[in-house]
């Protein structure tokens, strides 16, 4: 194949193993190597400023010239796979009724099964096919959000989107629910974009609803997101203590945030993703956890009335990725997290992370003591708070106290 078909095969190859757009960046043309360069060249003032905060893996100094990635490497080919899902986004839940139980928020990326294993599988499946009809020897690395290549960038130049403020991918028709994955071979493949084409316009025009939105002001200014203040960072690659300073502004967050994307008008018509895989678990472990017989236990009226409350499909919201019940989460012990959250990319945060995100949400929930959980949270946090881990017990401390104290972000208490 010359390099013309191999591009339109791999597309095509692509398109039949599930993935919404394809694209090719070649390396091998001075011109498209040139683009991907210039646009990377910011990264190193990015690091400097400090903005990756903990994350050292975003130091790799691969990342800034992909051709390092690879000995030889002359294509890249990038894909994406929608993961919208039809339930209400963060910014449309309506707030917590008078007596029911605290509820949590988890990125949409993370309510179904671990994205990264289902792109690597289906990049490892893409290759296979590659190598079977094109009989030249090559070289090829499959990378999901793992490896030292910044996908939406190579995304940006193989033709699938602008970059908006929020610094996401958006595609005019899919939006922004896309997950990236990326090959880097040593084909000679033909770009998607020919030189004398640009990537796609940038169409977030003077729209500043992302910047807005942002609970923590976590962009220092368009296109540029100081990691240290966003909350998807805050809870789930940054492992010591959360700044109490932001603390406030995290809400119900507890595995990273949506709402830059939730708020942007090219999401609005986004389509949704059939996947079942994508849509939100109902943990089948977690219906046999030791949280609810605790709670039965302990609280046997707090549990019936909170089942004749939600009705028949009590068991099944309860422990659903979609707004989970914070009690719950708080209360995970370290076997029941490995169990309920197995190829999950919830694992990511650790149970430490989640039981400390999960104590910041408690302390931001609006309960008052008139509240039917109160109690029942207050001797959660307060047992917490004499935790031998002395991250989970500082930020237990924090919930109670703000808790006790009244403050809250619904009622405009700082």
């Amino acid at each position: 194949m010359i390099p013309g078909e191999r591009t339109r095969f791999i597309a095509e190859r692509a398109r039949a193993l599930g993935f919404d757009l394809c694209g090719v960046v070649s390396l091998g043309d001075a011109t498209g190597a040139a683009e991907i360069l210039a646009e990377l060249r910011h990264l190193p003032e990015w690091l400097a400023r400090g903005y990756a905060g903990e994350m050292k893996y975003l130091h790799d100094p691969r990342r800034a010239d992909p051709r390092r990635v690879l000995e030889g490497a002359q294509s890249l080919i990038v894909v994406a796979l929608n993961y919208n899902s039809p339930q209400p986004r963060s910014t449309e839940l309506e707030a917590r009724r008078n007596g029911e139980p605290p509820r949590g928020w988890i990125s949409r990326y993370a309510w179904g099964d671990d994205y990264h294993e289902i792109i690597q599988q289906n990049l490892h499946a893409l290759i296979a096919e590659m190598h079977a009809q094109i009989p030249e020897p090559f070289a090829a690395r499959a990378y999901a959000d793992t490896g030292p290549i910044l996908e939406r960038v190579v995304a940006k130049y193989a033709g699938l989107g602008w970059l908006g403020k929020n610094t996401c991918l958006i595609h005019p028709r899919l939006g922004s629910w896309l997950f990236l994955g990326v090959i880097v071979t040593t084909l000679a493949l033909e770009p998607t974009l020919h030189p004398e084409e640009s990537p796609p316009p940038d169409l977030c025009g003077s729209c500043t609803r992302c910047l807005d939105a942002c609970p923590t002001q976590a962009f220092s200014a368009p296109y540029l997101l100081d990691a240290r203040r966003c909350i998807s960072y805050l809870t789930i690659e940054l492992r010591g203590a959360i700044p109490e300073r932001v603390r406030p502004q995290m809400g119900g967050a507890v595995i990273g945030c949506d709402i830059c994307q939730d708020v942007c008008p090219w999401n609005r018509k986004a389509p949704v993703s059939a996947l079942a895989a994508f849509q939100p678990r109902s943990a089948e472990e977690a219906r046999n956890s030791t949280f609810e017989t605790r709670l039965s236990q302990t609280h046997p009226s707090a549990l019936q009335a909170s089942n004749a409350e939600l009705g028949n499909s009590n068991a099944e919201f309860r422990f659903s990725l979609f707004a989970p019940q914070l009690e719950w989460l708080a209360s995970l012990a370290p076997v029941e997290f490995s169990a309920v959250f197995r190829h999950s990319a919830v694992k990511r945060a650790k149970w430490r992370g989640l039981v400390r995100n999960a104590c910041v949400a408690l302390g931001n929930s609006a309960l008052r003591p008139s509240d039917t959980t109160y109690a029942r949270v207050v001797g959660l946090l307060e047992r917490l708070a004499v935790s031998d881990d002395a991250l989970i017990a500082d930020h237990a401390g924090w919930a109670l106290a703000r808790l006790r104290a009244g403050d809250n972000p619904l009622t405009g208490s700082a």
